[in-house]
C-alpha cells in the first residue's frame, strides 16, 4: 500500500497550487491532508469522508482550500488558492479504510509547499 503525494513547489503569496495524492495497493474510504511547518506540530488541513464526499477544513484554510477525490483514479486532491507565507509546510496525504475516520492508518511521504512573500 502506498500513497504518493505530488504537486508541491514554490509559489508567490496570492498564488495557487494543486496537490495530488495517488493511492495504490488498495482503495480507501476516507482521505485527509495534514501539514507540518518547520518547528511546529502537524496540523489538520482537510478531510473528505467516505462515499458521501462530505468535507471538513481546518479554520486556517477555510474558504481558500478545497479537497476533492476521484474514486476512479484512487486519488485525492487539494486545491490551494490565495496562498499565504504561513501556508509554507510539508503537506501529507493520509487515508483510511473507514468512512468515518478521523485518524488515519496510511500516510504519504509529504510534498513541500513554499509560499514566498
Amino acid at each position: 500500500v502506498q500513497l504518493q503525494a505530488s504537486g508541491g513547489g514554490l509559489v508567490q503569496a496570492g498564488g495557487s497550487l494543486r496537490l495530488s495524492c495517488a493511492a495504490s495497493g488498495r482503495t480507501f474510504s476516507s482521505y485527509a491532508w495534514f501539514r507540518q511547518a518547520p518547528g511546529k506540530e502537524r496540523e489538520f488541513v482537510a478531510r473528505i469522508r467516505g462515499s458521501s464526499g462530505i468535507t471538513y477544513y481546518g479554520d486556517s484554510v477555510k474558504g481558500r482550500f478545497t479537497i476533492s477525490r476521484d474514486n476512479a483514479k484512487n486519488s485525492v486532491y487539494l486545491q490551494m488558492n490565495s496562498l499565504r507565507p504561513e501556508d509554507t509546510a510539508v503537506y501529507y496525504c493520509a487515508a483510511d479504510p473507514s468512512a468515518y475516520a478521523v485518524t488515519y492508518t496510511y500516510w504519504g511521504q509529504g510534498t513541500l509547499v513554499t509560499v514566498s512573500s
